[in-house]
């Protein structure tokens, strides 16, 4: 009966001890030595080619290259960077040269306007650094659900305390969550505690923000003379719509970051956008068609309502710092009552 190779127990051993040898195996399967003295350990060092074929090959980062685009509208900025500050400084050098106070007058109105360009500056980068913060809870939030990683969804959660530290109505959510946060061992079910504390109460004041900006439009555009008025109001209200559903989740962009933003939130509504249309909003531009055989005028402010009804609940799918796992959506059918909905007049009883 032939005996296999003898069995060593495990060992600590450095590679420069005098009694470690490190030798070729004269095969593949060959690990001690013939011969070697009692104590001795052989090590067989692992062949070129297995390693590498057991590692594979290696990934190729794909390489960044800066577009045509790009390094135009550098240069263009660059140059107009350029013109103006030669325009202000050859201003400044004829006020000089016309009186000395009307001089010193212009260089102290510079002065102000450079430091108001900062302030803008930095107010925009603290923005754009919000917007970029609910993106990545956004993705951090999904990914932890997916893997149910604890540590990952412990992360998230800090970090959303943070970003709705400023917001008193949630003051007694961030204390429940605090006091839950060390007690839940998924990380699923720590995201969707947070949802359910921190989310319900934003998503109900989101949706009545909404409701309440569909109803203007509607009114508006059915009652305005001008096509011109109309787009102008419903271009506006939408802006507005958009910057105050990401104040209330805490994204608080500025002028550049509410265009970002608005951008990525017409981007998503074009992507659900087909659904929606076959789904909620078609079947509500059907059920009130009876609105637009009553008045033009009246059919095309519900239009215009919905629609923007529509913006709103892309806008809070994209502000929201956290997906929707355990709250659900707004759908457009729920916002459809509130929209088409009279404003009720208080009445008072005599007394």
């Amino acid at each position: 009966m032939t005996k296999g190779p003898a069995s060593r127990k495990p060992a600590a051993f450095r590679l420069d001890d005098p009694s470690v040898v490190v030798a070729e195996p004269p095969s593949a399967d060959v690990t001690l030595t013939a011969g070697a003295r009692r104590g001795t350990v052989v090590v067989t060092p692992m062949p070129e080619a297995t390693r590498v074929q057991a590692a594979g090959p290696w990934p190729r980062e794909p390489r960044r290259r800066m577009s045509l685009a790009t390094v135009f509208w550098s240069a263009t900025g660059g140059l107009l960077a350029l013109g103006l500050g030669l325009a202000a400084v050859g201003l400044i050098e004829d006020l000089f040269a016309h009186a000395a106070w009307l001089g010193w007058l212009g260089s102290g109105l510079g002065g102000v306007a450079l430091a108001a360009l900062g302030a803008m500056a930095v107010r925009e980068t603290v923005g754009f650094a919000r917007l970029r913060t609910v993106e990545h809870l956004q993705s951090g939030a999904a990914a932890a659900i997916q893997a149910d990683d604890r540590a990952a969804a412990e992360t998230v959660v800090r970090h959303l305390l943070t970003l709705v530290r400023r917001e008193p109505r949630l003051a007694h959510s961030r204390a429940v969550l605090r006091g839950h946060l060390d007690e839940i061992i998924d990380g699923a079910d720590l995201l969707r505690l947070a949802e359910r504390e921190l989310m319900a109460p934003l998503d109900a004041e989101a949706r009545r923000s909404v409701a309440a900006a569909a109803k203007r439009v509607s009114v508006v555009t059915a009652v305005s003379p001008r096509a011109a008025v109309d787009m102008i109001f419903v271009l506006l209200t939408a802006l507005m719509l958009v910057r105050r559903i990401a104040d209330l989740y805490g994204g608080r962009p500025g002028t550049l970051g509410l265009i970002r933003l608005f951008r990525h939130v017409i981007a998503h509504l074009a992507i659900t956008g087909g659904m929606a249309a076959s789904d909620s909003l078609l079947q509500q531009i059907l059920g009130h068609g009876v609105a637009a055989k009553v008045s033009a005028r009246l059919g095309e402010g519900v239009l215009n309502g919905l629609l923007t009804a529509r913006l709103g609940l892309a806008a809070i799918e994209v502000a929201r710092p956290l997906p929707f796992v355990a709250l659900a959506p707004p759908v457009l059918s729920d916002l459809v009552a509130d929209v088409m909905k009279p404003r009720q007049r208080e009445v008072i009883d005599p007394p």
